[in-house]
C-alpha cells in the first residue's frame, strides 16, 4: 500500500432543486389555485475520520467528489427529494485546508468525527409558497440555489504522544520495536525507514502513549534532502521530542557534530518545532568501553549545553528504555492534568501546533517552489505540479 499524506481534492455539493409551477387541475373543481411544491436541498459534503484508515492514497487517484443534487418540486404540493449527503472517510490526523484561503477549515482528531466542508444548495419555492388574497393564482417560483464548490487540501499528520527525531541508523526503529508491539523494519543500512511507523506504549492498564518513528534525517534535510522533509510536519503535534542519538556510529563519525546536525536541521525547517520540548536519548552505550561511556556521553552532553532530561540506553537490548517510558508517560500525565485544571493551557497548546504546523507548510511549499523552478530551467519546460516525487510505494504499519 502507497503511503500518501497529501492529497488536494475538489468537491461539490449538490443544487437545490426548482419550486415548481402547478395549478390543481380536477373534475368539477374550479380554479383550484395553485399546488406547486419546493424543490429538494442539495447534498452536502462532509470528512469522516475513519480510524481503520492510515493513508490519503485513494484520494490521489479520484480528486473529484459530487453530492446528489436536490429534485424539483411537482405538482399536489409535493416536495422534491433531498439530495443524498456525500460522506468521504479520512484517516484520524487529517487537516482540511481550503486551497483558494489558506484557511483551515478543521482537523479530524476522533473516530467518526465530522467535519462540513461544502453545503448543499438551498430548495427553490414552488408557486404555492406565493399565494395571497390579492395573487391567487401566482405563477411565481424560485430556482434552487447552487450548491458550495471548494477545492480542498487534505494533509495527514499522524497522532503521537512522542517523536522520535535522529540520524538514520540511530537505533529509532530499534527503540519502537523494543518499547511496544510496532515491528518496523530494522537493518543495518542508512533509510531503513521510509515511512512513519505509529507504536502504542503500554505501561499498565489504561496507561499508555503513542510513540511515532519517523525517517531519519540527514544534513541538508531542512533544504529537502532525504526523506525527512516530507516527514518533519508529522512531529508538529508530539507532546515531547525525544531525540536518539548513536553514541557508536557505524561510519565512525562523531555522535556531537550528528546531533548538532539535527538540531540545526530542526531550527532550519521551523523555529516553532526546534522550541518543541525535547529530550536526549543517548543510545548503543552498550557498544562503547566499559570505562568510557560516562565520559563519551557527557561530552555530547557538554558540547550540546543539554539543560533538559538525558537517558542512556541500549535500544537492542531493552537497556534503559524502560525508565525512558515511565518518564515519559509521568510527564504527559502532568501535562493532561494541568490542561484539565486550566483550560487555557489547552488553548495554548492548540495555537502551538497550529503555529508549527503553518510554519512546517510554508517551509514544504517553499521547497517545492523551489525544486520546481529549478526542473523549468534545467528542462526549459512546464512541470506538472503533481509530480509523484513524494510518493514511495511502499507500507504504512499503525501497531498496538
Amino acid at each position: 500500500m502507497k503511503f500518501v499524506d497529501e492529497a488536494p481534492i475538489s468537491v461539490f455539493a449538490g443544487n437545490g432543486g426548482n419550486g415548481c409551477l402547478s395549478f390543481r387541475r380536477e373534475k368539477y373543481i374550479a380554479k383550484g389555485g395553485p399546488d406547486g411544491g419546493d424543490g429538494g436541498d442539495g447534498g452536502s459534503v462532509y470528512l469522516v475520520g475513519d480510524a481503520d484508515l492510515n493513508t490519503l492514497v485513494d484520494y490521489r487517484y479520484q480528486p473529484k467528489y459530487r453530492a446528489q443534487n436536490g429534485g424539483a418540486g411537482k405538482g399536489k404540493n409535493c416536495t422534491g427529494n433531498k439530495g443524498d449527503d456525500l460522506f468521504l472517510k479520512v484517516p484520524v490526523g487529517t487537516s482540511v485546508f481550503d486551497t483558494e484561503t489558506e484557511e483551515l477549515l478543521g482537523d479530524i482528531t476522533e473516530d467518526k468525527q465530522q467535519i462540513l466542508v461544502a453545503q448543499g444548495g438551498f430548495h427553490g419555492l414552488g408557486n404555492t409558497r406565493f399565494k395571497s388574497s390579492v395573487n391567487r393564482a401566482p405563477r411565481q417560483t424560485t430556482p434552487g440555489s447552487e450548491g458550495e464548490h471548494r477545492n480542498l487540501k487534505l494533509e495527514l499528520k499522524v497522532l503521537a504522544d512522542v517523536g522520535l527525531l535522529g540520524l538514520p541508523n540511530a537505533g529509532k526503529s530499534t527503540f519502537i520495536r523494543s518499547v511496544s508491539s510496532a515491528k518496523p523494519k530494522v537493518a543495518g543500512y542508512p533509510f531503513t525507514t521510509l515511512v512513519p511507523n505509529l507504536g502504542v506504549v503500554k505501561i499498565e492498564q489504561y496507561r499508555s502513549f503513542v510513540v511515532a518513528d519517523i525517517p531519519g534525517l540527514i544534513e541538508g534535510a531542512s533544504e529537502g534532502a532525504g526523506l525527512g522533509i516530507r516527514f518533519l510536519k508529522h512531529l508538529t503535534r508530539c507532546r515531547v521530542l525525544l531525540h536518539l542519538v548513536d553514541m557508536a556510529p557505524y561510519d565512525g563519525t562523531d555522535p556531537l557534530q550528528n546531533a548538532q546536525s539535527i538540531i540545526q536541521e530542526l531550527g532550519s525547517f521551523s523555529q516553532a518545532l526546534q522550541d518543541r520540548e525535547r529530550w536526549l536519548v543517548l543510545n548503543k552505550v552498550d557498544l562503547l568501553p566499559e570505562g568510557e561511556v560516562d565520559e563519551r556521553c557527557q561530552a555530547v552532553i557538554d558540547g550540546l549545553n543539554w539543560q533538559g532530561p538525558v537517558f542512556f540506553i541500549s535500544a537492542m537490548k531493552n537497556q534503559g528504555t524502560d525508565d525512558v517510558c515511565h518518564q515519559v508517560m509521568e510527564h504527559l500525565d502532568d501535562i493532561r492534568e494541568a490542561e484539565r485544571d486550566n483550560p487555557e493551557l489547552v488553548e495554548q497548546e492548540l495555537a502551538y501546533q497550529l503555529a508549527m504546523q503553518q510554519d512546517a507548510r510554508e517551509r514544504i511549499e517553499a521547497l517545492r517552489q523551489k525544486h520546481r523552478a529549478e526542473r523549468l530551467k534545467a528542462k526549459g519546460k512546464v512541470v506538472d505540479d503533481d509530480d509523484d516525487d513524494d510518493d514511495y510505494d511502499v507500507e504504512v504499519v499503525y501497531v498496538d
